[in-house]
């Protein structure tokens, strides 16, 4: 079965293949990375924006691959002092959505987001990284390692997975 992630950033792509993996493990997927548009800014400042970044990432990969079995946005983004990402999975039947736990932010980095930088590129001057986003992201950063961004992202992309393991639960019947 093909599931597009509508991403080439590798720890988005690890985090879909470790828990699809994990929810479906009698089952053999090709994971297909691509780069689509989220037609929101490159830095979400809002849930609302953030969350619309990963339908519409869900959109623009049904268009470019119109076959798939499964379709996975993710968008990070930031609201107040944290940072969180939005998990949408479709299967054109379906539809499962959570968000990822928050994680606050430092004044300074908050400071440098709002003067217009984007996260990853904020926490690679003032860690001393280089592209962390790719890697353990600000997450992993913050934790001192206990989490990264893949290993949040995959307990999200499971939540969001629950409607596709019990799609009895979650049909809509129309009265």
């Amino acid at each position: 079965m093909d599931v597009i992630i509508s991403s080439l950033n590798p720890a988005k792509i690890s985090a879909v293949e470790a828990a699809f993996n994990q929810a479906f493990p009698d089952s053999v997927f090709n994971f297909i990375g691509v780069s689509v548009d989220s037609g929101v800014p490159e830095q979400p400042m809002s849930c609302i924006d953030t969350k619309q970044g990963a339908i519409n990432r869900v959109n623009n990969a049904k268009i470019q691959h119109p076959n798939a079995e499964y379709y996975v946005g993710l968008e990070a983004g930031i609201e107040g002092n944290s940072t969180f990402a939005w998990m949408i999975i479709d299967n054109t039947k379906q539809v499962g959505e959570s968000r990822s736990s928050s994680l606050p932010l430092p004044p300074a980095v908050i400071t440098a987001v709002n003067q217009g930088k984007e996260l990853g590129d904020v926490m690679d001057e003032q860690f001393n990284t280089d592209n962390i986003k790719q890697k353990g992201g600000a997450i992993g950063l913050l934790t001192n390692n206990l989490l990264t961004r893949s290993s949040v992202y995959q307990q999200a992309l499971i939540l969001a997975l629950i409607p596709f393991l019990h799609p009895e639960r979650f049909f809509e019947v129309t009265p």
